[in-house]
């Protein structure tokens, strides 16, 4: 954490101040944030994926990276004129954001169901479209509170055969997932729900340094 700047650590510490429980998961928070910047920086991407509740999660942190939510985050300059003369390019010039590409995996049933109903192996829908759509140096986030969820596990497999990095969000144990990661982050917890509140927090600690990174002004 010492290495962060300013905005990024008082963020960091903000989240220990409201959860000091969640402080062994700082280091990992901090490598994932580092993973993300050396993406986002080269154009890449995030993807998460989880099942029930988790992919309710993911789908909440693709939200939040895609548009602005404590911090304004003007549309570049280049775009902005880019936009003039096309149709309703004066009205999105004002009210559109930048955003930071994220995806959740799960999403498209056309596809989800193709690959059930065509594929003779269980569980491979998330690493299909991980295959599809990642690519060298993007990010998989790949969230269980058990941290043995075998489509999470496949999808991960994928993401790295194709150059992206592997990150887990689990439970204190950490499960199969968390061995195989390239970044692990334990959440502490004795039974799903309070692992998941603490999901919560550390996801959106995660979204607000990497968009304190890249968009320091406050809204």
């Amino acid at each position: 954490m010492a290495g962060l700047p300013r905005v990024e650590r008082e963020i960091m510490e903000g989240m220990l101040v409201r959860r000091p429980d969640l402080e062994p998961c700082v280091e990992g928070l901090a490598a994932l944030h580092g993973a993300l910047v050396a993406s986002y920086d080269q154009g890449g991407k995030l993807a998460a994926c989880g099942n029930g509740g988790s992919a309710a999660d993911a789908m909440h942190i693709a939200g939040e990276l895609c548009k602005s939510v404590e911090r304004k985050r003007p549309v570049p300059r280049e775009v902005l004129a880019r936009l003039k003369g096309l149709l309703f390019g004066d009205a999105l010039a004002v009210h559109l954001e930048a955003g930071l590409p994220a995806i959740t995996l799960g999403l498209n049933a056309s596809l989800k169901s193709a690959v059930e109903n065509d594929a003779s192996m269980a569980n491979i829908a998330f690493a299909q479209e991980a295959l599809a759509l990642l690519r060298p140096g993007d990010v998989l986030l790949a969230i269980s509170t058990s941290g043995n969820a075998q489509n999470c596990l496949l999808a991960m497999s994928a993401a790295k055969a194709v150059g992206a990095v592997a990150v887990t969000l689990t439970g204190p144990a950490g499960g199969v997932m968390a061995d195989a990661a390239d970044i692990a982050v334990r959440a502490p917890g004795e039974s799903t729900k309070v692992v998941q509140e603490a999901h919560v927090v550390l996801y959106h600690t995660m979204c607000a340094l990497i968009e304190a990174h890249y968009f320091p002004e406050p809204r």
